[in-house]
């Protein structure tokens, strides 16, 4: 997660040193408590300055076009507008699905205000990420991507985008949760995504979430509409495996249960009763009628640790695990339910493109 920011650094010179010497009824004195809020908030301005300054030229704005049969006058194009961010320095791209699904031209422009026409590499709904690629002679900038897995509630969380084309905008706040499921506008889950309370717009979606030290770990993909500042992002480390499966296969294909859960803690006390090596599993929180998971006999509230015999330690692990290997052949679930492992047996389906 890089560093300690800098404004820990500068609180703490701050503490230690000398009180000064200005007469105590000298106009100018001013108090330790407003001396602290000043360093403070000036050094918290230095960490996002400093972390968007990582990022910004390798941020874009991504213009579309679909067609349409709305048109009364006959066939026509609807637009549509979003975020993303460079990854490579060859001009390779993520930004959401929802973004360029369906889209019959892309357009990117850069930072420096330069435009180029781009490509879909892969698309893949179920974590709503896209790549796309534009050519360049020129290396280009492009981000660092973090580890999402290393996030921790409570950290800065810094949102960068281009809404509407406003270049680089920015908000931001905490990591307030992790390991979340959401429901995306295609009425797929996505899984292992970061909540966090730094404001998004429509605009953003696929623009980077940003740690202190200007490492990507999560894209934008959701807000949910009336709720005060609830917005979601799907985890870097989901987006790193989403981009080697469209890089290798041109898609992601998935084996689908049929669970939608979130990443729980795991007592140490029911760590060493069942021996397990983790320290968190998977809490199944909605079963989808009629899928594998139903007619295998998992339950809401189970508590997901193993399939076959591969430790499954959140949400993203579960995702890992239930890759094209396990399609149409039974896998062995263990869960904990009550006081008690259950081994299930399921028969994962590929999940629909």
């Amino acid at each position: 997660m890089g560093s300690r920011p800098r404004f820990i650094d500068d609180l703490s010179r701050a503490a230690s040193e000398p009180e000064s010497d200005t007469p105590a009824g000298a106009a100018a004195a001013v108090t330790p408590s407003a001396l602290d809020d000043d360093v403070l908030l000036d050094a918290y301005s230095r960490t996002v300055i400093g972390a968007l300054e990582r990022v910004q030229q390798a941020v874009v704005f991504i213009a579309v076009e679909h067609r349409t049969h709305a048109n009364p006058q006959g066939r026509g194009t609807r637009g549509g507008t979003g975020s993303g961010f460079l990854f490579t320095p060859d001009g390779y791209l993520l930004t959401n699905s929802h973004v360029v699904h369906g889209a019959t031209q892309i357009r990117v422009t850069l930072a420096d205000g330069s435009q180029f026409d781009a490509d879909l590499v892969g698309d893949d709904p179920g974590s709503d990420l896209a790549v796309l690629r534009i050519g360049s002679a020129e290396p280009l900038p492009h981000v660092e991507l973090g580890e999402s897995g290393r996030v921790r509630v409570g950290q800065i969380a810094i949102a960068v985008g281009n809404p509407l084309g406003l270049q680089q905008t920015v908000t931001t706040g905490v990591v307030s949760a992790l390991g979340r499921s959401l429901r995306s506008n295609s009425g797929r889950m996505i899984y292992d995504v970061i909540q966090t309370d730094a404001a998004l717009n429509p605009g953003n979606s696929g623009g980077p979430l940003i740690n202190s030290a200007g490492q990507v770990i999560g894209v934008n993909t959701a807000i949910i509409p009336g709720a005060q500042a609830i917005c979601f992002a799907t985890a870097i480390d989901t987006a790193k495996w989403v981009i080697m499966q469209i890089f290798a296969h041109g898609r992601v294909r998935r084996a689908y249960i049929g669970v939608a859960g979130t990443t729980t803690p795991l007592s140490r006390r029911v760590q060493r009763y069942f021996g397990l090596s983790s320290q968190t599993g998977v809490r199944v929180m909605e079963i989808v009628k009629g899928s594998p998971a139903a007619l295998g006999g998992l339950r809401t509230d189970d508590t997901i640790v193993a399939i076959d015999a591969l430790a499954v330690d959140g949400v993203d692990s579960l995702q890992r695990v239930l890759d094209a290997s396990r399609i149409d052949r039974p896998v062995i679930v263990a869960v904990l339910r009550g006081a008690q492992r259950v081994e299930l047996t399921l028969t994962p389906v590929e999940q629909a493109g």
